[in-house]
């Protein structure tokens, strides 16, 4: 209870402190009041055609800017999307082309071992054909080389026998000649 009549004694200093303070500035209550009622009028006035719309504004920017915001975060997975396709799509082009350049290194190496084959199947028909052809050129020389001798034979025995010698003894000398070389 002390506490209410000390509270009541500083609010009766108070209430003095304030009329003295009112009556030093030349507080007129009539004109306060009127001071008063203006500033309402003023205040209901600025409420109505200037706050109001202002929030209005401020509340479409709000709007707009979360609508703003709403949209670049589609925007930003729509990106993210797109990039994520993008990688793709270059991840299965450098499989194709991967694949391509294997392919196109099996097919070079079949054509090169194709055309080795055929090179080593020329050179083996050319080594052949020349097999052959020395084959029948030292065939060739052979009985060259034995008619040669037959008849070199056939004259060296003219000339030591002194006589001519008939076509049977030349051949009969040639055939011994041929005998004897052969074996």
């Amino acid at each position: 209870m002390n506490h209410f009549i000390l509270f009541a004694g500083i609010a009766g200093d108070l209430a003095e402190t304030a009329r003295g303070t009112a009556e030093k500035f030349g507080f007129d209550l009539p004109h306060f009041v009127a001071q008063v009622i203006n500033f309402l009028i003023v205040a209901a006035v600025l409420t109505v055609f200037a706050y109001k719309p202002i929030l209005q504004v401020l509340e479409e920017r709000k709007k707009k800017i979360a609508e703003g915001l709403a949209n670049a975060q589609k925007i930003k997975a729509e990106l993210a999307k797109t990039e994520a396709a993008r990688q793709e799509v270059l991840n299965q082009a450098n499989l194709q082309a991967n694949k391509l350049i294997e392919e196109a290194r099996a097919a070079a190496a079949r054509v090169q071992e194709q055309e080795t084959r055929k090179a080593i199947a020329a050179a083996e028909q050319i080594i052949a054909k020349a097999r052959e052809a020395a084959a029948q050129e030292h065939a060739r020389m052979l009985a060259e080389l034995k008619r040669e001798i037959g008849r070199l034979v056939v004259q060296t025995a003219a000339k030591v026998t002194g006589k001519i010698l008939t076509l049977q003894d030349q051949q009969r000398l040639a055939e011994e000649t041929n005998r004897q070389l052969a074996a």
